[in-house]
């Protein structure tokens, strides 16, 4: 069912110190300005290790959303230029979703 969908976002970045500044000056300015667009964060996680430095977030989007055309206008817009004000977006080593069927018996849902 498309409505259980949940994406799983994970943000690798080249260092820890890209990964501190990701994580505790711009993705607390992407919740709202997310909510803006229909999506919903659930949650927002880091790993810290020699050789991976990435930041994972779960959200949600409306149901029956086309969720590459929304995170697409999400990336497009005045809010998410401003949400990433003074930060270089070099510092990512990749961007990869996953997407995850809420199970019945799940708790998150």
């Amino acid at each position: 069912m498309l409505d259980n969908l949940r994406p799983w976002d994970v943000y690798t970045l080249r260092t820890a110190e890209t990964l501190d500044q990701y994580a505790n000056v711009h993705w607390p300015r992407h919740i709202s300005s997310l909510g803006k667009h229909g999506i919903t964060t659930h949650g927002i996680w880091t790993e810290h290790s020699d050789d991976s430095h990435r930041l994972i977030a779960l959200v949600s989007y409306q149901p029956d959303a086309d969720i590459e055309q929304v995170a697409r206008d999400f990336m497009a817009s005045a809010e998410f230029t401003s949400d990433m004000a003074g930060f270089d977006m070099q510092n990512f080593t990749s961007v990869d979703t996953v997407l995850l069927e809420t199970t019945a018996s799940s708790p998150l849902r």
